[in-house]
């Protein structure tokens, strides 16, 4: 046949093209079935939130973020194969770090006994930390700030002790908070606008504050709307429960202490500090608490102090002290602050005002004393068990203003060495933060108060969020002692933290938990399983967590939470299904001591 001269040139091309086409349909119809094999892989190794089933959970369902717990109800699905078991109703109120027992071990001089003493790894609990009986979800804000259940925290002793001083008042089944404090009685609004006669208040340079023993913290409450956040903090001692009224409320607050280490935040932070009859003795130990607030203290920051020794010549008598020693006690201070550079602003009535200087050059050219000397070594950003220091905590030669709230959030740092880094991980952030509006619609509606970011970068998760009705707490592992600086000088506030020990808070105070590959993070330095039960000990009840890690990480975690009485979605990155990083949504089910 090859060689059958009549066979026509035309009919062999053709039976050649047919051979080539057959190749290319083979070759086109492989390649279709890999891409789709390939597809259908990665669509049923990502999970969609209309397709992956709730964890013990036999049907696919959307998560269910609304609070349902206003009052007390029972419609509630548990895991019935518990693999941690309820702790002893005795421990609703544990703090594991600021133990009131285990304080008992340590000396009481400069009140060490009440810094952070955390248990041993044998000593943690492996248990759910329990709700009271009757426990209810919070008032929404801005409710909150004037009122809480009794049931949530079931203390009546400040509303018998600070009666006279409107801390707060019981009524009913309810605490009503109204604004007093032990120096502003009348409430602190009147009192804020006091200070604000004195310096301003309003525009925006003023931005985060420091309330040290802050009471209930309605100081800090009130400050909110004028758009001053405040860090407050106090210990864990008579006033019981002070700082866990103060986020019942939903406003930012600590268990800290001022003792023998440095408060934990970092150098040149606040724009203001303030002590209302905050039993802190400034004037003792060589002034060492007052340098430590010099060094939190912004350049040109102010230190408000009302109560003792402020005025003493009327009030000596109800503070039951003599007016010698109350001379003596203001002198000092006086004679301190001058030392450490500070000016004297005003004092008036209650009130009295310094403020901390821009840089020290004139301080350095004209201090006649050299005592406190200047610190000439260490990390003035350094304040996880860093013990505090008698000397100056030197400034920049060069001051650095910032920006006005609220463009502050979005401007650049000074302490920030890439601006393009800082634009880039702030838009990505805005992102990411519209992404997760998406899947949790009830976080533009009020529903969340109490923010917590875990593992918080430069607070762009916590700048996206400045516009909705929340706060945010950022926390910067203690192995990034820079980003925190840029946080403050971002208008946000935060703190540092080594996750694998218990955070200084409250049980069940925070609504939501952001959790940006923490886990990954401290997966080879301590037990991912007491994290996962210190993130529940400190989140509400019907709370959400926000886990963002890889694949891997995110399935371990919700192996964990099977036995800890949590719902969970895993869903995919905002790029879509094709990225290994995911997504972990979970949701903390109801349940009190009672139903146990």
């Amino acid at each position: 046949m090859a060689n059958d001269p009549n066979l026509s040139p035309k009919l062999h091309q053709s039976s050649e093209n047919r051979k080539i086409k057959t190749r290319i349909t083979y070759l086109l119809s492989l390649l279709f079935l890999l891409s789709l094999s390939y597809i259908l892989g990665a669509y049923h190794s990502t999970s969609k939130i209309t397709k992956l089933p709730l964890t013990n959970s036999k049907c696919a369902k959307p998560l269910d973020f609304e609070s349902h717990h206003q009052i007390n109800l029972n419609s509630t699905e548990l895991n019935p194969k518990q693999t941690f078991p309820i702790c002893d109703p005795k421990y609703s109120e544990y703090t594991p770090c600021q133990d009131p027992r285990r304080a008992r071990k340590f000396k009481k001089e400069m009140l060490k006994y009440r810094e952070r003493h955390c248990p041993k790894k044998d000593e943690i609990l492996k248990c759910l930390i329990p709700a009271p009986i009757n426990y209810k979800n919070p008032f929404k804000w801005p409710e909150s700030r004037d009122f809480a259940w009794y049931d949530n925290i079931p203390h009546r002793e400040l509303s018998i002790e600070k009666a006279v001083q409107n801390w707060i008042q019981v009524e009913g089944k309810r605490f009503k908070f109204p604004g007093g404090g032990t120096m502003f009685p009348h409430g602190a609004d009147k009192y804020i606008d006091d200070i604000n006669e004195l310096i301003n208040l309003t525009d925006g340079n003023i931005r985060t504050a420091l309330d040290t023993g802050c009471g209930v913290a309605s100081w800090g409450a009130y400050l909110l709307k004028r758009d001053i956040i405040t860090m407050s903090f106090a210990p864990r001692d008579s006033h019981e429960a002070q700082v866990q009224f103060a986020l019942e409320r939903g406003v930012p607050a600590m268990i800290g202490i001022m003792a023998t280490e440095r408060i934990p935040y970092p150098a040149r932070a606040f724009d203001v500090a303030h002590c209302s009859r905050c039993l802190i003795p400034w004037n003792k130990y060589g002034g060492l608490y007052l340098m430590e607030v010099d060094r939190v203290l912004r350049p040109g920051g102010y230190w408000i102090l009302s109560g003792p020794p402020i005025h003493w010549k009327k009030h000596y008598r109800g503070w039951e002290r003599t007016q010698q020693d109350l001379k003596q006690e203001q002198d000092e201070i006086e004679d301190l602050t001058a030392r450490i550079c500070w000016r004297k602003v005003v004092e008036q009535g209650d009130l009295a005002i310094w403020q901390k200087p821009l840089d020290h050059t004139e301080c350095i050219k004209n201090r006649a004393d050299s005592s406190p000397p200047f610190c000439e070594s260490g990390d003035a950003d350094s304040a996880w068990y860093t013990k505090m220091e008698p000397c100056i905590t030197p400034l920049p030669s060069t001051f650095s203003p910032l920006s006005p709230w609220p463009q502050r959030a979005n401007s650049i740092p000074p302490r920030v060495l890439s601006p393009s880094s800082f634009t880039q991980d702030t838009k990505l952030w805005v992102d990411r933060v519209n992404h997760y509006k998406r899947l949790i619609p009830p976080l533009t509606k009020g529903r969340f108060r109490n923010i917590m970011d875990m593992n918080s970068g430069i607070g762009s998760f916590a700048a996206a969020l400045v516009r909705d009705p929340v706060w945010v707490m950022n926390v910067v592992p203690v192995e990034n002692t820079e980003s925190l600086g840029v946080i403050y000088e971002r208008g946000l506030i935060g703190s540092y933290h080594d996750w694998c020990e218990a955070f200084s808070t409250y049980p069940r105070t925070y609504d939501l938990l952001h959790a940006d590959n923490l886990f990954t993070l401290y997966e080879k330095r301590c037990d991912i399983t007491n994290i996962l039960l210190e993130m529940d000990r400190i989140l509400r009840p019907e709370g959400t967590v926000i886990f963002r890690d890889k694949i891997e990480m995110l399935v371990k975690i919700q192996s964990i939470m099977d036995g800890m009485r949590w719902k969970s979605q895993i869903m995919d990155h905002e790029s879509g299904p094709f990225s290994t990083e995911k997504i972990l949504i979970a949701v903390k089910s109801y349940w009190t001591a009672q139903q146990n």
